[in-house]
């Protein structure tokens, strides 16, 4: 397999021949160029061809954000955002994930041990996107209708995503009714960014977008994030319960884990709506199969418009996976399961 054609882009000269060092330790990668502002990277994108962009956030001349948003609609190809771990850091990340970058990595930084940490890290992310899909930022999918009120008040809806989820969530989620079911949802991310991910949620959609808190009541035309990197979230007391953050090693490789969600969900049996969407690994498979075995309604984003069809794929291999839907069908299709009599289901 050939090498990954990476270009760095950093206005550091540090932080670029950094980055360099790192990347090239890996056979597998290529660093083809190093640009130091976006102007000369749009010519070495042109002569170069690389398969992937390392792209710092804050540059002069043009800031990161402006030149991926310009990237992903003219020649979408896969970025990874260098970032850093502060409320700043987590804003813009944030905002270039919904942009379309397909992953991110913080500024290496700290004792040789942590660089080679954030080192096995970066490559990883690196050979990840190179096999991605770029998209050029999320859809804007039709508005779904309310529900009857019976329906909002008999049902959970769980959602997993990884990789490629923030920008499939914010398709996803602004097109749900004012008075959808509760919805909990596990996206892989840092605690720093939870917060800010909740927020800028919330700031485009009819629901109600929350960080999630430990004995929050589950409210219908709520969505509850689950706080990034430090406890697992679950439903606990039926779907008109509370959430529980609760310590515990990491599930899947994960913690929070979409996993423990789904597992916590399973119980509702036909009262509950299964989604995996987007991203690396099997976190949420396993549980999705208990959901399905117990009689949920459990849905996979389709290959085609995944980021990393990695997740979904693992879930749809183990049996758990019912229906196929591609992300612009998903709202919909979660709606019509919420419809459903349970009865009927």
């Amino acid at each position: 397999m050939a090498a990954v054609r990476t270009l760095i882009v950093d206005d550091s000269a540090s932080m670029r021949a950094t980055l360099n060092r790192m990347l090239s330790a890996d056979p597998a990668i290529e660093v083809v160029g190093m640009a130091p502002e976006p102007f000369a990277a749009r010519e070495m994108i042109k002569s170069l061809n690389p398969d992937v962009l390392t792209l710092d956030v804050e540059m002069p001349g043009m800031d990161g954000l402006s030149f991926l948003e310009r990237i992903m609609r003219l020649r979408p190809m896969p970025v990874v955002m260098c970032s850093t771990l502060t409320a700043r850091g987590a804003e813009v990340t944030i905002e270039a994930l919904r942009l379309g970058a397909v992953d991110y990595v913080t500024k290496p930084s700290g004792t040789p041990e942590d660089i080679e940490r954030d080192a096995v890290l970066l490559c990883e992310k690196v050979k990840a996107a190179a096999r991605s899909v770029a998209r050029a930022g999320p859809q804007r999918l039709p508005a779904q209708p309310a529900l009857a009120a019976g329906a909002v008040g008999e049902r959970i809806i769980a959602i997993g995503s990884s990789t490629g989820g923030v920008e499939a969530l914010f398709s996803l989620l602004p097109a749900l009714p004012e008075n959808c079911p509760p919805v909990l949802v596990v996206q892989h991310m840092p605690a720093a960014f939870t917060h800010n991910f909740a927020e800028r949620l919330n700031g485009e959609c009819r629901v109600h977008v929350v960080e999630a808190t430990d004995g929050a009541p589950v409210l219908p035309g709520t969505v509850y994030i689950a706080p990034g990197g430090q406890r697992h979230m679950e439903l606990r007391g039926g779907v008109r319960g509370h959430i529980k953050l609760r310590d515990g090693d990491p599930v899947s490789g994960h913690r929070p884990s979409v996993d423990m969600l789904f597992n916590s969900v399973a119980p509702l049996g036909k009262a509950a709506v299964g989604v995996i969407l987007t991203g690396m690994g099997a976190d949420g498979a396993q549980g999705m199969l208990a959901m399905r075995q117990a009689g949920a309604r459990t849905l996979g984003q389709s290959r085609e418009t995944c980021v990393v069809w990695g997740m979904p794929r693992s879930a749809k291999e183990l049996g758990a996976v019912e229906q196929e839907v591609g992300l612009s069908g998903m709202p919909e299709a979660i709606l019509k399961a919420c419809r459903e009599k349970i009865g009927s289901v």
